[in-house]
């Protein structure tokens, strides 16, 4: 692991795909609003993550399921030399939970093993109005394939690195489930990290958690990577739901396909307090020496209620005209009204067509995650969101 001190800059780019990046706190200034990167964060729900002020007070519990041969999983201190390879922090929040943390969890995927079963990694929050700082990597050697399922319960202000890396010809497929209770807060930096024809699927659903932030940034480190990021989010009233992501192209002959969908239903009463809020931003940069790039993402939200607010903002800088293809979308919108007229139409009552239209519009997502179990149990949550809203 590089030295506290150490800063490192990313090579100069006159777009939003420069980012300065340093272990150390003090090279960054307090976030505020002002500036594009946190302008739509409440930084009252962040519990002082963001200025210092959220000192340690308890941990993070991290426990690994499964003895599959060729998975390796160690607690291992900060001076343990393969930490932050993966990439380093660009923003005040990643940077102090990188110098926080005492203990991380490096889970190995071994070179060339084929792991069938999914391995879950659960991690319980420190407790409620308690403050916990992790860091965990994941790490898939070369010609590996695994699936690890991140699962993220209880209570507790949590500001976490996870480094995510997958060597040449790897396979690995990570599903981060955000299952906080209702006053967590959790603000997370991933950095992904990919060598050559390297493939990874990386999901991020977040369901709990009263204030939750998510960014994660992938890297390119050879030719050939594939990355796809897939996304599920559904914010009740008074929660805060972002995601920011930046997909970086900086090799010849990668692809990266992202695919995120939201859903929002605030507090009926009209409180702006209880208004349910999501941000999604995807930046997507593709550097002059990345020719044969071929890149696409998209969102969309389905507002379910009035007092709820989606922010959707896609970017693509392209630097060269050597690609395969680039492009974006994005929608917002309520309830499609033919939709329901039509399933009305055949009977079905309009609480019920409601609720086929939602499951309808997160099945592209929940299809694509390949853990039958940790599906069924999505598909449930959802149910249960519906439910609670009496939609």
């Amino acid at each position: 692991m590089a030295d506290a001190s150490q800063t490192t800059a990313s090579p100069v780019v006159v777009n939003k795909g420069e980012l300065f990046t340093s272990y150390d706190v003090d090279a960054f200034e307090v976030p505020s609003q002002r500036e594009e990167a946190w302008r739509f964060t409440p930084f009252r729900r962040l519990h002082g993550l963001h200025d210092g002020t959220a000192l340690a007070t308890g941990t993070t519990s991290v426990q690994v399921s499964g003895d599959a041969e060729g998975v390796t999983v160690e607690t291992v201190g900060r001076e343990d030399p393969r930490l932050g390879e993966a990439g380093v922090p660009f923003d005040r929040v990643s940077a102090q939970a990188y110098s926080s943390f005492e203990k991380a969890t490096v889970l190995t995927i071994g070179r060339e093993a084929q792991i069938a079963d999914p391995v879950f990694v659960t991690v319980d929050g420190p407790g409620a109005d308690e403050v916990a700082y992790s860091h965990i990597q994941i790490r898939a050697e070369a010609f590996s394939k695994a699936v690890v399922v991140l699962d993220q319960r209880g209570s507790g202000v949590i500001g976490e690195n996870v480094e995510i890396l997958a060597a040449d010809s790897a396979h690995l497929t990570v599903v981060n489930v955000h299952d906080w209770e209702d006053d967590a807060t959790h603000v997370a930096t991933h950095h992904l990290s990919l060598g050559r024809d390297a493939v990874v699927k990386h999901f991020a659903v977040s369901l709990g958690g009263h204030t939750v932030r998510l960014s994660p940034h992938v890297q390119y480190t050879a030719p050939g990577g594939d990355v796809e990021l897939w996304g599920l989010y559904f914010a009740d009233g008074g929660q805060h739901l972002e995601q920011r992501l930046l997909v970086d192209h900086s090799q010849p002959n990668c692809r990266s396909h992202v695919t995120y969908k939201g859903a929002l239903q605030g507090d009926r009463s009209g409180d702006k307090r209880k208004e349910a809020h999501t941000v999604w931003i995807g930046d997507v940069l593709i550097r002059p020496a990345a020719e044969g790039t071929d890149t696409y993402e998209l969102n969309r939200n389905l507002v379910l209620t009035d007092n709820a607010r989606a922010d959707s903002v896609p970017n693509l800088e392209i630097e060269t005209g050597e690609i395969v293809g680039a492009g974006h979308a994005s929608a917002t919108g309520r309830f499609d009204d033919e939709q329901l007229f039509y399933l009305q139409a055949r009977g079905i009552p309009e609480d019920q067509a409601r609720r086929l239209v939602v499951r309808g519009f997160f099945g592209e997502v929940l299809a694509k995650i390949a853990v039958p179990e940790l599906r069924e149990r999505l598909e449930s949550a959802i149910e249960a969101e519906l439910e609670s809203a009496g939609a």
